[in-house]
């Protein structure tokens, strides 16, 4: 178990990660994007491929976040002048053009075969008992400041008394923090928790300058055009510009989220990148709540224990086969989506005046 809960929690804080880019691009632009994946392409095969030809991982990196920010702003260069239909046909366009560019690209990205024997982050890396100590020390700072974060809200009126939500990821993460720690302790049997440690420390770092960023005169801008694109016209602001300076972040956020993708799957491929990753982020995004800093985190956890309990649990409830149950999993999603809907079309920490839906 402790090495599938540090497998889960790297899944969803990559995820969550990946959603950020999405909520800056939908959440506080109101740019609907579906063709998000795309950006997740570009940062694995990117990582993977010049890593592979021998560039140091550090430097792959920064080339892959950089590769998505440049197709953010080429995506907002053919499309931001059309309306918000036709925007999220083009962008669901050019990631499965992308995409279909890969599987069929066999000199450069190896087509369907995929790219594999890259170098991954902290491979065979074998810490010291000193080190093995900070990376633990490291995990439990990244913890005190999600429980600080946590206690600020709950004192908050921005809690509205939902302070169940907060005693749920208590316990959530008292749940999850002891595997996680046996797993730095025994770093040679589970080498997957480094990469956990670079993964949650990536996604915090990213929350907090987002929210920053966010609350300057320039998120104030990005708010205006989401709600009235033509008031921001009259007041003097360049909304081309702001457009394609969102779309370049937000698609160098979800870049590294697909630096970590490829780290994580250790071979990449063309159906990894498929238009449901898409889908799967909006509804974590949907899930959570849009236009909140925690509102791509908590989707990301919703969705991912979700998935993760149901398909242990529901087999051994329901005399069901392995069809139908999958089946009724995406139902019940549906379902709860549904009831999202009628309920609560904010999400759960989102706030009905930021929403942007049908606007």
């Amino acid at each position: 178990m402790i090495g599938y809960t540090i497998l889960l929690v790297c899944t969803i804080a990559l995820f969550a990660l990946f959603c950020v880019g999405l909520n800056l691009h939908w959440g506080y632009t109101g740019l609907l994007n579906f063709g998000h994946v795309a950006f997740l392409l570009i940062g694995a095969y990117s990582v993977a491929l010049l890593s592979q030809q021998g560039w140091p991982l550090w430097l792959a990196a920064i080339a892959g976040v950089s590769l998505s920010a440049l197709l953010g702003l080429v995506m907002g260069v053919a499309s931001l002048r059309l309306s918000q239909d036709y925007l999220g046909i083009v962008t669901v366009g050019l990631a499965e053009v992308l995409r279909i560019f890969v599987q069929n690209e066999t000199g450069l990205t190896q087509g369907s075969f995929g790219v594999q024997a890259y170098p991954i982050v902290l491979q065979g890396w074998d810490p010291q008992t000193w080190q093995t100590g900070l990376l633990v020390l490291g995990l439990l700072a990244i913890a005190a400041l999600g429980y600080q974060q946590l206690w600020q809200w709950w004192r908050s009126s921005a809690s509205r008394g939902r302070h169940w939500l907060a005693i749920v990821a208590l316990f959530s993460s008292l749940i999850v923090l002891p595997p996680a720690l046996l797993g730095l302790a025994d770093y040679e049997r589970y080498p997957r928790s480094g990469q956990m440690l670079l993964l949650l420390a990536a996604l915090w770092i990213t929350v907090a300058a987002v929210e920053r960023l966010v609350r300057s005169p320039w998120g104030r801008v990005l708010k205006a055009i989401r709600e009235d694109e033509e008031v921001a016209i009259a007041l003097g602001k360049n909304v081309l510009t702001y457009k394609l300076q969102s779309l370049a972040l937000g698609g160098a956020i979800a870049g590294l989220a697909g630096v970590f993708y490829a780290w994580q799957l250790t071979a990449i491929y063309p159906d990894n990148f498929r238009p449901q990753l898409t889908f799967d982020a909006w509804t974590m995004l949907v899930l959570g709540g849009t236009a909140h800093r925690f509102g791509p985190v908590l989707g990301a956890v919703v969705f991912w224990l979700y998935d993760s309990l149901t398909r242990f649990l529901l087999p051994a409830l329901l005399p069901l086969d392995g069809a139908q149950i999958g089946a009724l999993r995406i139902a019940l999603v549906g379902l709860l989506l549904m009831a999202l809907m009628i309920w609560r079309p904010q999400g759960i920490l989102g706030r009905r005046e930021e929403l942007s839906l049908g606007r």
